[in-house]
């Protein structure tokens, strides 16, 4: 199952300029997701970010496999409405720069998943190569 932007914002709460990922490619509910951001150079964050060398901050990256981790928690029936907040990241691990003009594909498997909490591993593409990754704790409220 796919999801455009529209179908993205009735499952989770961001909005621009924050929300950072503009389509799900595929979905499994609770397990797994592959979302794409494509990273345009009008991004808000590249005016101070480096103006000279334009390089998505890693924190965002981050941020993009948690929305996109988010998709596939809060796309389960008992976790609709809900919002998927951080409780930790581990292991995080920068291997790429991304710049204007990648798509960044975002896959998100959900290890764990107990009554409010989970722990999900993400691993962030620019073509086949990874560009970050990282173990990925929410917390449901």
């Amino acid at each position: 199952m796919s999801m455009d932007i529209k179908e993205i914002m009735e499952i989770i709460p961001h909005r621009q300029p924050f929300l950072l990922i503009d389509r799900v490619e595929e979905v499994e509910p609770g397990q797994k997701v592959v979302a794409t951001k494509n990273v345009s150079y009008n991004e808000p964050f590249f005016a101070g970010h480096f103006p000279s060398e334009p390089v998505m901050p890693g924190v965002l990256i981050v941020e993009a496999m948690a929305q996109a981790g988010a998709v596939a928690i809060l796309s389960m029936d008992e976790f609709r409405g809900k919002t998927a907040y951080f409780g930790g990241i581990k292991n995080a691990k920068f291997k790429k720069k991304v710049v204007p003009g990648d798509v960044l594909r975002l896959e998100v498997e959900i290890q764990k998943l107990k009554k409010n909490a989970g722990i999900g591993v993400g691993k962030a593409y620019v073509g086949e190569k990874i560009a970050a990754q990282a173990e990925i704790i929410f917390m449901i409220g």
